[in-house]
């Protein structure tokens, strides 16, 4: 097509610059890296605290179910233990924690706390049960520990005890447990 008349336009082809005797193009500019120094360090301390939070939650769940486990290490302590729970704290539910596997054969220790409790009642006072040296004879994964309860009480500013002597069969299954309490005397 022809340019139209008068125009200014020449008639030449256009001529294009060889490709190569262009000027190279201009290396593009690095890509500049942003500055994240901040959240590099709020990541490596959330990190640290995450791992030192889960640590101390360990560590602190085995201290604490050391210290609340009953202590089931010998014949003599778990009977100490039990009758501490049966007779003097008068829980049955923490006494269940010492002895064989939830079945001992405490009937007749039963029926003492119950008469010591009616007569708590029928006398309005309060009787109290200690003990004194536990005695054991063990034989492998049982044995038998003897010992002397005291019974006392004050009844109208008069004191009485009572002694008497029980022997309890203990069984190691996990830990030593209380597996039946009688009455020796």
């Amino acid at each position: 097509m022809q340019p139209p008349a008068g125009s200014q336009v020449s008639r030449v082809p256009a001529q294009r610059t060889p490709p190569e005797q262009l000027a190279p193009p201009a290396p593009a500019p690095a890509p500049v890296r942003p500055k994240r120094p901040v959240r590099t360090v709020l990541a490596v301390v959330a990190g640290v605290l995450a791992v030192l939070c889960t640590v101390g939650g360990v560590v602190g769940f085995v201290l604490y179910d050391r210290a609340t486990a009953p202590d089931r290490s010998a014949p003599d302590v778990v009977v100490d233990n039990y009758l501490r729970a049966f007779l003097v704290d008068r829980n049955d539910t923490r006494a269940e924690e010492f002895d064989c596997a939830g079945r001992a054969d405490a009937d007749a220790l039963r029926a003492l706390r119950d008469d010591l409790v009616a007569r708590e009642q029928r006398f309005n006072t309060t009787i109290s049960v200690s003990w004194g040296p536990l005695a054991v004879q063990q034989s492998g994964e049982s044995a038998v520990v003897e010992v002397e309860l005291i019974i006392s009480a004050s009844v109208e500013d008069i004191s009485q005890s009572d002694r008497q002597r029980w022997r309890f069969e203990t069984r190691r299954e996990d830990g030593w447990g209380v597996c039946s309490a009688q009455r020796a005397d």
